[in-house]
C-alpha cells in the first residue's frame, strides 16, 4: 500500500467547496474578511518564506498587492477551521525577465520560487493547495481566447471557468493523463532514461493515454513502444496531480510477459532490469550508476514501496492469448 501522505502535490487539506464558487456574494464576504489567505503566483511559481525548508507565504486579503484582484482571484476553498484561501497571479505587475521581489516590494525573506526547484523540500500540506493554483493559472495563460468563436475569454466560477462573452460557451480547465508504470519480472523491476536527464537517472517508464484508451492499454502500449516488453497484468497503484503543466500521473504495477529490451531511441536513451537490492541501493545513494527519480515524484514513491514489500505481487498465469499478439 501507497499512503496518500506519500505523494508530493496528493492530498490537499482544503475542502475545494465547489458549491460557493457560483456564489458571488459569499465569495466577496470571504475576500473582505481579514482571516482570509491569499497566495500570490508570479510566472507559476508561488510566493515562499526563503529558508530550509520552504513554506508558502501566505498574504492578508488586505495586503494591497493581492487587494482588489475578485475578479480574477482563484477560490481554492476552506480549511478546517473555515477560513477561505485563494491565490492571485500577479505576472503582469513584474516583467518576466525581471527581479519581481524587488518590483513589487517585497520583503528579502520572500521569493516566487519554482515548484520544481524545491520538490524535495515541499511541505505536504504546501504542495497539495500549490498544485492547483498552478495548473489553473498555467491553463488560463494558454486558453485566454474561446476556441469555438476566438474572443478572449472571462474568468468566471471563482476562477475555474472562463466564460465567453460572445458565444456564451464555458470552457473547462482540462487534466492530461498519464501512466506510470512499475514494470516486474519477478524480482526485477524496469526503469528507462530519457536523453538529457541527469547523468545516471532512471526512472519507471510513462506516457501520455490517448483517446479512447483504457488505463490498462495505455500501459501496454506504452511499455511495448518504449521497451518491445509485452505486458499482462496491469493494476493501479496510486495517483499523483502534476501540475507541469496539467497531468494526473496514475501509478500501476504491471507483469512483463517477455523481458528482452530493444528501445525506441525517439523515446528512451537507455533501458534496464534492476533487482530489488540495486533500487535500495539507488534509493539510498549508494549504487554506482543508477540514480532514482527525485524525491517528490511518484516513481520515487513506487519503488521505494517495491523494495519495502509493500506493493503486492502477481500469480504466476499469464493472460490468456497475449503472447500470441504481433
Amino acid at each position: 500500500m501507497i499512503r496518500e501522505s506519500e505523494i508530493t502535490f496528493a492530498g490537499s487539506y482544503l475542502d475545494r467547496a465547489d458549491r460557493l464558487r457560483g456564489n458571488a456574494d459569499a465569495l466577496a464576504g470571504y475576500l473582505a474578511d481579514p482571516a482570509t489567505r491569499v497566495l500570490p503566483f508570479w510566472q507559476g511559481k508561488p510566493l515562499f518564506e526563503a529558508g530550509p525548508g520552504p513554506r508558502l507565504a501566505w498574504l492578508p486579503s488586505g495586503d494591497p498587492l493581492v487587494r482588489d484582484r475578485a475578479a480574477t482571484s482563484l477560490f481554492l476553498g476552506l480549511d478546517a477551521d473555515g477560513i477561505a484561501h485563494f491565490a492571485v497571479d500577479l505576472s503582469g505587475l513584474a516583467p518576466p525577465d525581471g527581479d519581481p521581489a524587488t518590483v513589487l516590494g517585497l520583503p528579502e525573506t520572500r521569493q516566487f520560487v519554482d515548484l520544481r526547484a524545491v520538490l524535495p523540500e515541499l511541505n505536504h500540506r504546501d504542495a497539495g493547495i500549490a498544485a492547483p493554483a498552478k495548473g489553473i493559472f498555467e491553463w488560463r495563460r494558454s486558453h485566454g481566447f474561446c476556441s469555438n468563436c476566438g474572443a478572449r475569454n472571462v474568468v468566471a466560477h471563482a476562477g475555474w471557468r472562463f466564460d465567453c462573452p460572445a458565444c456564451k460557451r464555458p470552457h473547462f480547465p482540462r487534466t492530461d493523463p498519464v501512466v506510470i508504470m512499475l514494470v516486474l519480472d519477478g524480482d526485477r523491476v524496469l526503469l528507462g532514461r530519457q536523453p538529457g536527464w541527469d547523468e545516471g537517472m532512471y526512472s519507471l517508464l510513462a506516457g501520455f493515454i490517448e483517446p479512447g484508451e483504457s488505463v490498462e492499454e495505455a500501459v501496454r502500449r506504452e511499455v511495448h513502444e518504449e521497451s518491445a516488453i509485452r505486458i499482462g497484468d496491469v493494476r493501479y497503484l496510486t495517483s499523483q496531480p502534476w501540475p507541469f503543466p496539467a497531468s494526473l500521473m496514475i501509478g500501476c504495477v504491471a507483469r512483463a510477459v517477455t523481458s528482452a529490451i530493444t528501445i525506441d531511441p525517439s523515446e528512451l536513451e537507455h533501458a534496464l532490469w534492476a533487482d530489488k537490492a540495486e533500487i535500495a541501493d539507488a534509493l539510498a545513494g549508494r549504487h554506482e550508476r543508477i540514480r532514482p527519480a527525485r524525491k517528490g515524484s511518484i516513481a520515487q514513491a513506487i519503488l521505494r514501496a517495491w523494495v519495502e514489500g509493500r506493493v503486492p505481487g502477481f500469480q504466476p498465469a499469464p493472460v490468456p492469448g497475449l503472447e500470441a499478439l504481433p
